[in-house]
Parts: structure tokens; C-alpha cells; sequence
């Protein structure tokens, strides 16, 4: 494959204003960069400046065309490159209308599971209104196209193109359900051309919204009556899906529990590996490091019943387990 060759965010290694999360900036705005010599720059990165365990951004990397405003932020952990990293692709929330990749959610949570081992792609995809012509179901496809993005230039990010997780928050959380439930090529925001699989292996949904009109946001926007059915994750699940981890809070004013409690519910029902998490006390847009007071975890996991809890809130752990299981490290 030809060398693939970004227009990046910087040209050295500096802190910018998430130092406080371990990220350190690789490139400058306007440098380009070929991204098979990323991995060989975070390790030397790395070793000039080993404090805190930092993880190293690449940012505003373009993978819907020149036409489109919408970028990623790559993420590669420290130390030594490697061809077979586990990927997880991260979407961010805001209601469908706002909303960014480099928010502090999106961040925080990139920077855990990249300072884990895998390799992240935090992406933008496109906002607007539900009367906005252009954005039902074109942020699902963006979604998907991030996947295929990853895939296609998984020898250049050091990535396993058959380990690919999504996860999301929110809307992100929606989304990354749509992308991980649903068919990526006849569900809505598919692509039947595509010559790239958008399939993933793994879904984490963060408080997602899984039915619009229980949310009381009336019908999906845009989309006719024969059609609403397809645009709801609670009904897309089967026993073939790749396995979803649920996580939710008991003081979320914004997404009811409820939609969470129905997700888990259809995907038992439809046999689908799962594991929901329910933060005691956790309001709405948390990251892995929720206020609360502990969490109870239950699922199916390879066919067996799982149960566990925690006196304290804190996710990564359990995050890191289900992914493992998932999609290695």
C-alpha cells in the first residue's frame, strides 16, 4: 500500500490543554506526516518525556474527503510500535447537534483505553437539527465510515483489522449501537458498495438514547413510518451481534435509566452477549470515572450468567475486562 500521507495538528511533541489527561500533541497544525512512521514517533516521543504515562494524539486527520469538515483524532499508546493493536473507534454525544471529539469526555475516555494498549479513533460525524436536510442517516454513515477508515489503514496505525471496537456516549452511544447492531451495508447509514467492512467486534454504549419516542423525542428524524423500526437499537440485536457492554448511572436526568433497562432486556431476549453496568448515583455525561457510589454489573457472558458489584464507581476496570474478552489487548 502506498504510503498514506495526513495533514495533521503539529511538527513536536508539546502539552497542550489536556496534559492533565497524559495527551501529548505529536504534529502541527499544517505538517504532513506519513502515517506508517506514527508508532516509530510516539516511542521516541515516549522517551523523551516518560512522565505521567502519556498518550500521543495525532489531531483533525481527514476520512470522509476533502469536501467534508468533519476529522478524527488518532490516539497510539506508549512505548514500543506494534502491528496488531486492538482499535477502538470512540463517538462522541451532544444531542445529535453539538458535540466534538476532542470534548473532555471523549478525551478522558480515548486516553484510558489507549494508555491500556489500544490504538483510538475519536470522530466527529455530521450535526444538525432533526429538520436539518443531510443528517439523518448520514451521522450513523459517518460513524461507519470511521470503521472502514480504521480497517482500511490498519498496517499504517499498527491496528488488528479483525479487533475493532465502537464505543460512544450519549448520542455517541446511539450511534455507536447503530453501527455495531445494525447492518452495515442495508441498515440505515449502510453502504452496499462499500468494499470495506464497517463490522465490529465489540460495542460500548455509554447512556445511549435506544428509542427516541420513549425518550419523548417523538419519531427518528427524517424517516418515514415504514422505516422508524430500523433506526432503533432495542430491535436489531440477535444472537450473531458482537457483545455490548452497557453503562448507565442512577441520577442521569437525561437519558432515562429505563432505555437502558429495555437495551439490556432485547439483548437477552435476542441472545446477544452482554454486560450492564449500573452506576449507583452517576448522573448523564460521565467518563470512566464517574461520581457515585459503586456499581452492580449483570449479563451473559459466553452463555453464562455474570454477576458482580463494587463499592466504588470507578469503570475502567470493568471496561478494560469486558474489552479484553472482546477484542483482546
Amino acid at each position: 500500500m502506498r504510503p498514506f500521507i495526513l495533514l495533521l495538528a503539529a511538527a513536536s511533541v508539546f502539552a497542550a490543554d489536556t496534559s492533565k489527561l497524559g495527551i501529548r500533541e505529536l504534529a502541527k497544525p499544517g505538517e504532513a506526516v506519513e502515517i506508517a512512521k506514527v508508532p516509530a514517533l510516539a516511542a521516541v516521543a515516549y522517551a523523551i518525556d516518560s512522565s505521567a504515562s502519556p498518550v500521543f494524539r495525532l489531531s483533525d486527520v481527514a476520512f470522509l474527503g476533502a469536501e467534508r469538515k468533519e476529522k478524527l483524532d488518532l490516539y497510539f499508546p506508549p512505548g514500543a510500535a506494534r502491528s496488531d493493536c486492538p482499535a477502538v473507534v470512540f463517538i462522541h454525544g451532544g444531542g445529535f447537534t453539538g458535540g466534538d471529539k476532542a470534548e473532555y469526555r471523549s478525551a478522558s475516555v480515548s486516553a484510558d483505553l489507549c494508555r491500556a494498549g489500544y490504538v483510538v479513533v475519536s470522530c466527529n460525524y455530521v450535526l444538525g437539527s432533526k429538520t436539518k436536510e443531510g443528517v439523518w442517516p448520514q451521522n450513523i454513515a459517518d460513524c461507519r465510515n470511521a470503521v472502514r477508515w480504521v480497517r482500511a489503514h490498519a498496517k499504517e496505525l499498527g491496528v488488528d483489522p479483525a479487533r475493532i471496537a465502537v464505543a460512544g456516549g450519549s448520542a455517541g452511544g446511539y450511534l455507536a449501537l447503530m453501527v455495531g447492531l445494525s447492518d452495515d451495508r442495508t441498515g440505515p447509514g449502510g453502504d452496499p458498495a462499500a468494499k470495506i467492512s464497517a463490522k465490529v467486534s465489540a460495542v460500548i454504549d455509554m447512556y445511549g438514547v435506544v428509542n427516541f419516542s420513549k425518550h419523548g423525542k417523538g419519531d427518528v428524524p427524517g424517516v418515514s413510518l415504514d422505516e422508524q423500526k430500523s433506526y432503533l437499537p432495542e430491535l436489531q440485536c440477535d444472537a450473531q451481534d458482537p457483545a455490548v457492554l452497557i453503562l448507565h448511572g442512577t441520577a442521569d436526568t437525561t437519558v432515562d435509566l429505563s432505555q437502558s433497562d429495555d437495551m439490556a432486556k432485547a439483548l437477552r431476549a435476542a441472545k446477544t452477549p452482554y454486560e450492564y453496568v449500573v452506576v449507583d448515583g452517576a448522573p448523564h455525561t460521565f467518563d470512566l470515572h464517574p461520581k457515585g457510589k459503586g456499581w452492580k454489573r449483570a449479563g451473559v457472558v459466553a452463555g453464562a450468567e455474570v454477576s458482580s458489584s463494587s463499592d466504588k464507581p470507578e469503570l475502567t476496570e470493568v471496561t478494560l475486562a469486558f474489552l479484553s474478552r472482546a477484542i483482546g489487548k
